[in-house]
């Protein structure tokens, strides 16, 4: 399960909220990454900025993780070194999200991203897989990579076995979804000449 974790702001300058008044904290990446650096999480713990909020990630379970080695497997075999594929790291998009999806689909570069994390510019497909998660990937983190400008996401359901594609993104999220079951192929729009088949990737 998905849950939020609120810890103290970290900025010297900025005043504490009204602590009668309820409210979700915000933080900024640099925040975020001072807060690793001072030993505020434990680092078995999980954890992802998504629109400034700090989110408590669900641990991986076996089924999560065959289904991550799966469609990881089948990415490289279908696509090789014409991609790289990122798994379960983080990105950046912006100074309040920096969310760590299942797989990405990037751009291929020499030096593997070494000077900092792929933007959106450099994404060409995220994929998140869902069994405990799905409400809040595809309510909250589909709308946060739509309105990044990512062009396409996919999430997988494991406990239904079945797909469903985002496209078109815009300031409102992504206009466009189809939903991909038993038999049906998908294709990544970068590479339309490149089909998955369902059963493939089940």
């Amino acid at each position: 399960m998905t849950a939020q974790l609120l810890v103290p702001n970290l900025s010297p300058n900025q005043e504490l909220p009204n602590p009668e008044m309820p409210h979700a904290m915000q933080f900024t990446v640099e925040q975020f990454h001072l807060m690793y650096e001072r030993g505020v999480f434990a680092d078995s713990d999980r954890y992802e900025l998504i629109n400034g909020e700090i989110i408590a990630m669900s641990p991986i379970g076996l089924k999560h993780a065959v289904y991550v080695g799966r469609l990881t497997n089948n990415l490289v075999l279908k696509l090789g070194i014409r991609v790289i594929v990122w798994v379960q790291n983080p990105i950046d998009l912006g100074n309040k999200s920096q969310p760590q999806p299942d797989i990405v689909v990037l751009k291929y570069r020499d030096d593997f991203y070494e000077d900092a994390l792929p933007t959106p510019a450099d994404i060409l497909l995220i994929i998140e897989v869902a069994d405990s998660s799905l409400d809040y990937d595809r309510d909250v983190k589909a709308k946060l990579y739509g309105v990044a400008g990512i062009p396409q996401m996919w999430l997988f359901d494991v406990n239904t076995k079945t797909i469903t594609g985002f496209s078109q993104p815009s300031e409102f999220g992504y206009k466009q979804t189809c939903l991909y079951t038993q038999g049906d192929r998908l294709s990544i729009l970068a590479f339309d000449n490149v089909v998955f088949e369902w059963q493939e990737l089940f």
